[in-house]
């Protein structure tokens, strides 16, 4: 399904990593390793030249720290209670054994899904086909859910670190602009099979599809606790619970949904849905197609994006396949 990047849009002055299929550092031309857009993305005329314009890991952990700070909209310790149950080993995630009887969550405070950005984002979930190869269709009305979810996000303090940040690194002018990127990326379709508009970042990533008989992606906390509150998710176990004694925290998961399995999932758990959306648009826009590596209250984190390499947005920025919590 997906292809590692080999462009240097928005990678310009990057540290050398092996992890990359070509590079975008100032010795690769010397090296003979550089992407085969190098000179048109980071020449002396691009737009991207400059050495604060690329983004460091440094920068990288400091910034998610300050956003990690400003999500003044996560769940507090008292807001959640879960009920982990079985942690699978290496060899037990793709046998489809339920080892946990109970379901994950025992008690949500659905206060918090009063909250505007919580709220708008529900209104999204139901707004999508999960089988892929079936064409969407969107409405008017989802078009409104759509722009809602965007504006209220938009609001909070969190997103507008962010925004000055991308705006600092010139990767937009102005927050209109920021606006209209993040719709295309996350919301424009495309196809992930017969050719037909059937899938989006958002989709994919927080309402969740299914493929060839999987579940794929489906990386959200609230959708997944709403649907197991309708039984219609089942939670096996899980094979990884983060470091973390407060929200948000993270958990590699295993489950059925309708019947339909995840090998291996990862959600944050207790995040804002304005935290997700930051963090996985910041790495998709800053490490595409690679580790982005973070920091969260201390403990290191790595969010993988790939984007969707068959088709681009009108921007002329790739839209999203899919981003996830690694670690």
């Amino acid at each position: 399904l997906y292809t590692a990047p080999d462009s240097c849009e928005g990678r310009c002055g990057e540290p050398f990593s092996e992890e990359d299929e070509c590079h975008c550092h100032r010795e690769c031309d010397s090296q003979h390793n550089c992407c085969h857009d190098h000179e048109r993305h980071c020449g002396t005329a691009a737009g991207f030249s400059r050495s604060r314009d690329s983004i460091t890991d440094r920068e990288l952990r400091e910034l998610s720290e300050q956003l990690y700070e400003l999500d003044h909209n996560k769940a507090r310790p008292g807001d959640i209670a879960l009920n982990p149950q079985h942690l699978a080993g290496p060899g037990e995630t793709g046998d489809k054994q339920d080892r946990s009887p109970q379901p994950l969550y025992k008690y949500v405070n659905e206060e918090l899904f009063s909250k505007p950005t919580y709220a708008s984002f529900i209104k999204l979930l139901d707004n999508y086909q999960r089988a892929t190869g079936r064409e969407e269709e969107v409405t008017a009305e989802e078009l409104r859910e759509q722009d809602r979810f965007l504006q209220e996000v938009m609001e909070t303090e969190l997103m507008e670190k962010l925004f000055v940040f991308l705006q600092g690194k010139n990767l937009c002018s102005s927050q209109q602009e920021f606006l209209q990127d993040l719709k295309e990326i996350w919301f424009g379709l495309y196809s992930r099979g017969d050719g037909e508009r059937d899938s989006s970042g958002f989709e994919h990533v927080f309402s969740g599809e299914v493929k060839k008989g999987k579940v794929s992606g489906f990386h959200n906390w609230i959708r997944f606790y709403l649907l197991e509150k309708q039984e219609l998710v089942n939670y096996f176990s899980h094979n990884f619970n983060g470091p973390w004694d407060t929200y948000p925290d993270v958990l590699g998961l295993q489950f059925s949904w309708d019947g339909f399995y995840k090998e291996v999932g990862s959600a944050f758990i207790g995040s804002s849905p304005e935290f997700e959306f930051a963090l996985y648009s910041l790495c998709f826009l800053a490490r595409p197609g690679r580790a982005c590596h973070l920091s969260l209250g201390g403990h290191p984190l790595s969010i993988q994006t790939y984007p969707w390499t068959k088709s681009t947005a009108s921007s002329g920025r790739r839209f999203i396949a899919t981003a996830y919590v690694t670690s």
